[in-house]
């Protein structure tokens, strides 16, 4: 007995002690959003990017499903992501404390850059289209996006522009593959999906043969829009860019930006933006939609500060930086 005790007892101790000798993987959790739409594959593809380049290093890093842009905010804060893709507006707002962060400033929030356009498409089925613009949503089933996601916001923004309250429209919350779904079943007139071109949901929407469109936004509506937050721009969605699809769209867009914290050390996020950026051809065989991520436009559209990393791998590229996306961190340095 004393014998297999003893024996039990050394197998105990070299576990332990193996144990001891194991490498810890750091990982590192890219918030995204819903499936259907482009923050999910594009923040599986970076993380799967940034995970081969640390290697060696052990450390990996993971892209998550979310409810978007507004819970992303709350998961940095609750330090459940290290990076999150948000909507240039959500961003903003929560980098000024305005809006929907009125009062509750987000101070540590720190940019990468903008990685894509998050282009608008407001979808309806056509026997609701009328003028073909975003109005026609007026007293229709439509989904502005799942609660607590930037989708949400952007879209009531949107709406507010034109003067359309919830009250207008028979309101429902679903994800992007979930409103489509519905509109097909006959349970929902459209939806808000914004997102980068192409969007898997719609994709499939006019591949399948579903009888909808993707509705334009007038350049007045746009200036209306940009007067409730000046976040929003001119985008054409190019004929071809759907099955099917065989004109221009006239519609907007906003940046999508990559987000982390000031907390996040300025060495890795100088190496990770980096390889983000002088990768760009493996993003595009992720998703199309990489094909705008440039150096040159990195910056355009950003209200939110440079996290110091980003701050220093642009300045190194020559990229002219404006006063406001200089980190506080740096400004103290030089006082």
């Amino acid at each position: 007995m004393k014998g297999k005790l003893f024996l039990f007892t050394v197998l105990i101790f070299t576990f332990v002690l193996s144990g001891c000798n194991f490498e810890k993987k750091e990982i590192y959790n890219i918030a995204t959003a819903t499936t259907g739409g482009t923050y999910y594959p594009i923040g599986v593809g970076m993380g799967q990017l940034w995970t081969e380049h640390y290697r060696e290093q052990n450390i990996k890093f993971n892209g998550q499903a979310s409810a978007g842009s507004v819970e992303n905010i709350d998961l940095l804060k609750n330090g459940e992501a290290d990076f999150a893709i948000l909507q240039g507006l959500i961003s903003t707002q929560a980098a000024e404390g305005s809006g929907i962060y009125e009062g509750d400033q987000y101070e540590e929030l720190r940019s990468v850059g903008m990685i894509w356009p998050n282009v608008e498409h407001f979808v309806l089925m056509e026997d609701f289209v009328e003028s073909g613009d975003i109005s026609d949503i007026a007293g229709r089933s439509f989904s502005v996006g799942p609660q607590a996601s930037g989708t949400e916001q952007s879209t009531v923004t949107m709406m507010e522009g034109i003067e359309l309250g919830k009250s207008d429209i028979r309101t429902e919350y679903l994800g992007y593959d979930d409103t489509i779904s519905a509109m097909r079943d006959g349970r929902l007139n459209g939806g808000s999906l914004p997102a980068g071109v192409p969007v898997s949901a719609i994709t499939d929407m006019y591949a399948s043969g579903l009888n909808a469109a993707i509705l334009e936004v007038t350049d007045e509506q746009m200036d209306d829009i940009n007067d409730i937050v000046h976040t929003w721009y001119r985008y054409t969605i190019e004929a071809g860019s759907y099955p099917r699809q065989e004109e221009d769209i006239d519609t907007i867009a906003q940046p999508n930006i990559l987000v982390t914290t000031s907390d996040m050390d300025e060495e890795m996020v100088y190496n990770l933006t980096k390889i983000l950026f002088e990768n760009r051809e493996y993003m595009i065989g992720i998703h199309n939609s990489a094909r705008e991520m440039q150096v040159e436009t990195a910056l355009e559209g950003l209200n939110t500060p440079l996290h110091a990393g980003a701050y220093r791998y642009f300045e190194e590229q020559g990229i002219e930086i404006e006063a406001h996306l200089k980190p506080e961190e740096l400004r103290e340095e030089e006082n």
